[in-house]
């Protein structure tokens, strides 16, 4: 009796122990199934970015007016004047005194480049400009004839999103007068080498308008108090202006 006791017992034993070794068997396995869980790694696809180029050329046509140094901007779809309407300040001081530095600087411009000096009459320079922006597809430059009172030639807002690689578009441009300083061509306002004198003044005393520019008089044509000669006197076109894509 004694004897058949202490086997049951020692058969609960043995099952509770194997019973324990299943358990933590299961338990390693399932420990082992999660560390080989390989994590999905998701690649996402790289845009490449593009990059735009082109080369633009001004050609100078006139006589005797030499260009101040030339303002070349890629922007958005927007125009930097407009006809029958008031120049902005920015422009105002390229047209009245040729300094183009507030006209580069404006917050619509993506990309901007200028010319290091004046561009003589008959000369050309050339100008690279590059962006990365795919909203700078419209393109403005800007000049001014030197001179004159307010006078500047350019194109502005012309859409150049069509231009495919080494394709060239050209234009003959007009002259156009900022209408924020009189065109009186009196001593001491034209900033030119033909008076060397004021630039920029803040004082508008014109129809503050701009407009096309019906040209200079000369003291040689009637206006006795005009620095200019017949010399300075211009046609239009007044410059000629090529874009070339190259990248």
């Amino acid at each position: 009796m004694l004897t058949f006791i202490t086997q049951k017992k020692s058969s609960n034993k043995l099952t509770l122990q194997l019973l324990i070794a299943s358990v933590l068997t299961l338990g390693l396995a399932a420990c082992n199934d999660n560390d080989n869980v390989v994590e999905e790694v998701v690649v996402v696809p790289v845009t490449p970015v593009m990059e735009y180029s082109y080369s633009i050329t001004l050609t100078n046509l006139t006589y005797a007016q030499p260009l101040s140094p030339v303002a070349v901007a890629l922007h958005g779809d927007t125009k930097m004047w407009q006809v029958g309407q008031s120049a902005s300040v920015a422009l105002e001081k390229l047209a009245e005194g040729g300094d183009n530095a507030d006209f580069i600087a404006l917050t619509s411009n993506m990309a901007t480049t200028s010319s290091e000096g004046a561009v003589p009459p008959g000369a050309s320079v050339t100008l690279d400009i590059t962006t990365t922006e795919p909203m700078a597809t419209y393109l403005t430059v800007a000049t001014m004839l030197v001179n004159t009172n307010d006078a500047f030639s350019g194109l502005t807002g012309v859409d150049i999103s069509t231009l495919m690689l080494n394709q060239e578009k050209s234009w003959r441009l007009n002259v156009y007068d900022a209408g924020t300083e009189l065109n009186n061509e009196a001593v001491g306002t034209i900033p030119g080498p033909a008076d060397g004198g004021v630039g920029y003044d803040a004082t508008r005393n014109d129809i503050d308008l701009v407009g096309y520019h019906s040209g200079v008089v000369s003291k040689d044509d009637g206006l006795s108090s005009s620095v200019l000669t017949q010399a300075h006197r211009f046609d239009n076109p007044a410059v000629k202006l090529t874009i070339t894509r190259t990248k």
